[in-house]
């Protein structure tokens, strides 16, 4: 049986996992460098880093599944245990506190009964608390997924998880759109 066989047997990774490993591996000098695109490429698929999916990438990076566990837990966004389909990430840095995040993160925690670290018994939302987000200009703000969500307030909030706001472009173009049409109309 063939190494890649081995660990395909052995709960381990997909012929498609492998397959998009192989072609991180290709630009790297030593396997260990692929550490964090494995973790990424495992968990796109299966939505989070089992015990036995980390040991079958530290196998098949000829890692230890110590030092692999290092990696996976000193990144925020490698998932160690079951998310919900959607995570949120809440900003709860300086910028955003000053500008209210307590008051919009107890308004978030109300409207989907979790607080930081739990999910939602429907498994759609995570809420997960993050240092920064890089967008302080516009605190509070959270990402829901992939969409950034900015200048959150409660009424943001009821939109946001009711599904009438789907990106924050969208709510900064109308926004942006009413202001100039209210600023057209004062003139």
């Amino acid at each position: 049986m063939s190494e890649q066989q081995l660990i395909q047997s052995d709960i381990a990774l997909s012929a498609e996992e492998i397959q998009q490993i192989d072609a991180e591996l290709a630009h790297m000098p030593q396997k260990s460098g692929a550490a964090i695109d494995a973790l990424k490429i495992v968990q796109r698929q299966r939505g989070w880093i089992s015990d036995e999916s980390l040991m079958a990438i530290a196998r098949y990076l000829d890692m230890s599944p110590e030092a692999l566990e290092g990696v996976a837990t000193f990144y925020n966004l490698i998932y160690r245990q079951p998310v919900g389909n959607k995570v949120v990430l809440f900003c709860d840095s300086v910028s955003c506190w000053i500008c209210g995040c307590d008051g919009v993160k107890q308004k978030i925690s109300e409207k989907l009964g979790v607080d930081y670290g739990e999910t939602t018994a429907d498994n759609q939302y995570t809420l997960i608390p993050v240092p920064c987000l890089g967008a302080c200009d516009k605190a509070p703000v959270m990402m829901v997924g992939d969409d950034l969500h900015t200048n959150l307030n409660n009424e943001k909030i009821d939109q946001i998880f009711s599904g009438q706001v789907s990106t924050t472009a969208s709510t900064t173009e109308s926004t942006a759109e009413s202001t100039t049409t209210s600023e057209e109309e004062g003139s």
